[in-house]
């Protein structure tokens, strides 16, 4: 399978490290991982952060074809503090290399020949006008690609009519619960609607998205698709931090639906890689199909 990931790269600046990620690069490399031949389209700075992070992009054996090198702007990166839970929060630089690209004809004929199965994107990066822009482009020349769109709603960079757009654009929408109680106050909701489906129906307005998924950490996921509605828990580990964890979610999601697996077990499948994801520190840290499995052959959760 085929995979476009557009969006940012950041650095994530802990207190004792610099680790590589941004959402769409971690699913990029949690994707790629999972066996599918990943393109991410995105930009790095002039800076020496640039060239280091083309070059572990590289070793993930992510496609570096589009990422663009803009001069003059910094790579992305974000100061990371992890708070007892895992759980982290983000100061973003900006503006980033990744607000500055210059989406040209060309590219945009090479990623049309290409036509990617899936093309996953998220909210950060569309802020800027000219990326919003360049993605609708995109997504009118891959007629035929699934679209999976993830909130990922970070401090101020984001508005309710830039998510409802971008939610109405995908095949597949993710948000944590954490982000459906920041769009709540946008969203109207029947008072009959019954607890069990409150996160569910909070995420329309997703008029065209088949599949809606709502991530809820150690309390795992709820999938609402076509008319089912999947409850899954996760599985327990201890929590280095959550970093990546999402991403990893939506990642191995995808690859379920890829093998047609039921929402269910594709859900299932999902909330195991996350798990593992987040039992070990950073956005993009090692683990295998095996320890996927083995999670997988447990007890249900």
């Amino acid at each position: 399978m085929r995979i476009l990931s557009i969006g940012e790269i950041i650095w994530d600046i802990f207190p004792d490290a610099e680790r590589l990620g941004g959402a769409p690069l971690n699913f990029a490399a949690h994707a790629r991982r999972l066996g599918h031949e990943v393109f991410l389209l995105s930009a790095v700075g002039d800076d020496d952060r640039g060239p280091r992070a083309v070059e572990r992009i590289a070793d993930l054996r992510v496609a570096v074809d589009f990422i663009h090198r803009v001069k003059g702007a910094p790579t992305g990166f974000a100061a990371v503090e992890v708070n007892r839970e895992g759980k982290p929060q983000f100061a973003i630089g900006r503006p980033a290399a990744y607000d500055h690209i210059q989406f040209t004809d060309e590219t945009l004929v090479r990623i049309a020949d290409l036509q990617p199965d899936w093309i996953y994107f998220g909210t950060l990066f569309h802020t800027t006008p000219s990326n919003l822009a360049m993605t609708r482009r995109i997504l009118e020349a891959c007629p035929l690609a699934y679209r999976i769109y993830d909130m990922n709603l970070r401090g101020p960079h984001w508005n309710t009519e830039l998510v409802v757009e971008l939610s109405a654009m995908a095949s597949v929408v993710k948000a944590s619960d954490e982000e459906l109680n920041m769009l709540r106050p946008a969203v109207v909701l029947a008072k009959h609607v019954a607890e069990t489906e409150l996160s569910a129906a909070s995420l329309l307005p997703i008029k065209n998205a088949k599949a809606a998924i709502i991530t809820r950490g150690a309390n795992g996921c709820i999938v609402r698709a076509q008319g089912e509605f999947v409850i899954k828990h996760a599985f327990p580990v201890e929590v280095a931090d959550t970093v990546g964890a999402g991403d990893a979610f939506a990642a191995a999601f995808v690859h379920a639906l890829s093998e047609q697996r039921p929402m269910a077990e594709a859900a299932r499948f999902a909330n195991a890689v996350a798990a593992l994801v987040a039992s070990r520190p950073g956005a993009i840290p090692d683990w295998s199909l095996n320890e996927v499995n083995a999670l997988l052959s447990t007890d249900e959760p």
